[in-house]
């Protein structure tokens, strides 16, 4: 099986720099405690780092 990863926005993007807001809307989250599934791979991993902050992540089996 693989492992996914279950990924919600929990704060605000609103006066972040502009890398993290682009880095969220990579991720696919377009609105706030909007929950997106992703592989879990190093490059969503990466991602989800740069912006822990703002986001509440689940692992969940698929």
């Amino acid at each position: 099986m693989s492992q996914k990863l279950k990924i919600t926005q929990v704060r605000s993007a609103i006066g972040r720099h502009v890398s993290q807001k682009k880095t969220v809307r990579a991720l696919g989250i377009r609105k706030m405690h909007q929950t997106v599934v992703h592989d879990d791979t190093p490059q969503i991993r990466g991602m989800i780092t740069k912006v822990r902050h703002l986001l509440e992540v689940e692992e969940v089996d698929a």
